[in-house]
């Protein structure tokens, strides 16, 4: 506000001297004094230039630094009037907004980077009044498909017809679904299709992913034997350390010529550690085996009811000794088509499970329920314990995994397989402060 006050002062000065030096010029011709009148003249005409120059030079500077402003082009460079303290705001405003454009577009290099390096096909779509247009398309999508990267969604519905008609099916909403595509007129591949619709400062977009059933499975099966080989050379190393190392001491005794008592000690203290580490490893190929051997269930048309009760006896020692509440709320008949030897087994493992998370409790209680929904059969096993800890969500159903120092690691493992040769699921939430695990089976 001061730098525009001092610019306004200066013109206003120019203004006075311009007036002052036409009256004193004027004044020089009435008294006869002709050359000192145009001399004043042209001192006038000099200033009235000179002002001229100056008030265009600041409107330009100014409309060029406001143009470029509105234009998004931060090309000029205006360091020759940073000097000029009239322009200081306009300036300070100018470069800023250059800052800014910058980190948006490095930020949009990155993230453009980013999606060009994923092996998911990824569109985005952008409303433009009745029709879309194509905001961004990844390098993936455009290989993989042999799509040019055209600019209109109808450019993209003559080379993807399988898809876009999917998408137009849908009035462009949320899908998540699996999609048969033939690229290069060879034979059809299954892709899974997510897709979802968003606003962003009023502006319409879609966002369409595209992953190969493929690579998914293939990366699962990947994760899955790290995973399971992490575990493995985990108990392996665990228990052939030890062992070789009482080898190595029961070598270096074997050579004595003669053996103290102390050392048939060692000797014995030796083979017993041997045999517990043997033990273990033989519990954990067992375990293996277990997994790795599950037979198909033998389905048989069950009571629900009766197979919980079964369980809950089976279990009633354990739940007394821990002083553990039992609530079996479960009264209607359900029948479900079920290999009942199996099923027991998965609720002998979460009841299990259950007596471990609340040992620590002052008031320990477990309660079973189910409910009958969607042609399916829910059984929630629910307990007051510890809940399970955020960081080992995702790792209590790998196999061999346990936080228990005398627990295999197996028993989720194996529920969890059970449940889906029976073509369920099971899963587990925190919910009100306590642990819920519930399988979900189909009703018979």
């Amino acid at each position: 506000m001061l730098r525009t006050l001092q610019t306004y002062k200066l013109l206003f000065l120019r203004l006075i001297f311009i007036v002052v030096g036409i009256e004193l010029s004027l004044y020089f011709f009435r008294i006869g004094l002709l050359f000192t009148g145009i001399f004043g003249l042209c001192m006038v005409f000099l200033l009235a230039r000179e002002m001229y120059f100056y008030v265009r030079n600041l409107v330009l500077v100014y409309n060029k630094t406001i143009s470029s402003i509105l234009q998004d082009d931060f090309s000029s460079d205006f360091s020759k009037h940073k000097f000029n303290s009239t322009y200081n705001d306009l300036f300070t405003l100018y470069e800023t907004l250059k800052s800014k454009q910058n980190e948006q577009v490095t930020r949009d290099i990155i993230y453009r980077s980013i999606l060009n390096n994923i092996e998911s096909g990824v569109v985005i779509l952008q409303k433009q009044e009745a029709d879309w247009s194509i905001f961004l398309m990844n390098d993936y999508f455009s290989s993989h498909f042999n799509v040019s990267k055209v600019s209109k969604w109808k450019y993209l519905k003559n080379q993807l017809p399988a898809l876009c008609e999917i998408i137009e099916e849908d009035d462009f909403h949320e899908i998540k679904t699996s999609i048969e595509i033939s690229i290069d007129e060879q034979s059809k591949q299954t892709f899974v299709l997510q897709a979802s619709r968003t606003e962003i400062f009023g502006q319409d977009y879609f966002i369409v992913l595209l992953d190969s059933i493929q690579n998914v499975v293939e990366k699962k099966e990947k994760d899955a034997w790290i995973n399971l080989m992490k575990v493995i050379s985990h108990e392996l190393l665990n228990s052939i350390t030890p062992i070789r190392s009482i080898c190595q001491n029961l070598e270096d005794l074997v050579e004595q010529d003669a053996l103290s008592t102390e050392d048939l000690e060692d000797i014995k203290h030796s083979v017993q550690t041997m045999l517990r580490r043997s033990d273990h490893l033989q519990k954990f190929v067992e375990g293996y085996r277990k997994l790795a051997m599950l037979p198909s269930p033998k389905k048989e048309k069950a009571d629900l009811q009766q197979l919980i009760e079964n369980s809950i006896l089976i279990m009633n020692p354990l739940f007394k000794k821990n002083n553990i509440e039992v609530m079996n709320t479960v009264s209607q008949n359900y029948f479900i088509n079920i290999d009942s030897q199996q099923t027991e087994q998965v609720l002998i493992n979460l009841f299990t499970n259950s007596i471990y998370a609340v040992e620590n409790n002052a008031l320990k209680q477990i309660s079973i329920s189910a409910e009958a929904k969607n042609n399916r059969i829910f059984i929630r096993i629910t307990d007051n314990g510890k809940g399970i800890e955020k960081e080992i969500e995702d790792k209590i159903f790998l196999p061999f995994y346990t936080t228990r120092t005398e627990g295999a690691g197996i028993g989720l493992t194996l529920s969890k397989n059970i449940i889906e040769a029976h073509g369920g699921y099971i899963s587990h939430k925190n919910e009100n402060n306590k642990t819920v695990f519930e399988i979900c089976l189909i009703e018979n």
